[in-house]
């Protein structure tokens, strides 16, 4: 069965809460390099360690479910194997330049309508239409993700892409302006949550 989108609600009736773990779970940012010399540099891999968040699903209404993230922007960290000097670079510019994380220490995640349908027995497929606020501007966001329960435990996983110019960054350039990451950031994450009362 298909559920339409609908405004989100205050959580009722069977809703279940859980709270997301981050030490289970994976959350990875890629950037893609453009540019005459493209070639001869390195897509970037970024890793999200530190985040949390609160999940409501209702199994009976999906469309009453709803997330809330909260991502530490000075915890992301380059993952790719480079040289300390590059990453001491590509990490001061990605704080200070693109997520500005000392003014903007966080960003945020939050639904606003949800749409799903169930797959199987405790699965689900949701799309999540909700507001990404980056460095303090907020835009609207689509996520999708394939959910399934087990006893006390949730697992999501999906992948959505992010345009560093919606949010007034600027493009990220390297050698005298030959290599630029491109725009479009994709992010993919494998999160596990666990029931709370």
């Amino acid at each position: 069965m298909h559920y339409a989108i609908q405004p989100t609600l205050t959580p009722e009736g069977n809703t279940l809460r859980y709270i997301t773990e981050s030490s289970g779970s994976t959350f990875v940012v890629k950037a893609f390099a453009g540019g005459l010399l493209s070639a001869f540099a390195h897509n970037l891999t970024i890793a999200i360690p530190d985040f949390e968040g609160e999940i409501f699903l209702n199994p009976d209404a999906v469309e009453r479910s709803s997330l809330r993230l909260v991502v530490h922007s000075h915890s992301l960290m380059v993952t790719d194997e480079v040289n300390e000097k590059d990453r001491e670079e590509i990490t001061r510019r990605m704080y200070h330049e693109v997520l500005e994380s000392d003014s903007s220490p966080s960003i945020v995640y939050e639904t606003l309508r949800t749409s799903g349908s169930k797959l199987g027995q405790q699965q689900y497929w949701f799309a999540l239409n909700g507001e990404l606020t980056l460095r303090g501007v907020t835009r609207g966001q689509v996520v999708t993700a394939r959910v399934l329960l087990n006893d006390n435990t949730l697992r999501a996983d999906g992948e959505f892409a992010v345009r560093m110019s919606d949010y007034g960054i600027r493009p990220v350039t390297a050698a005298g302006g030959t290599i630029r990451l491109k725009d479009e950031l994709k992010l993919s994450f494998s999160i596990s949550a666990r029931q709370r009362e």
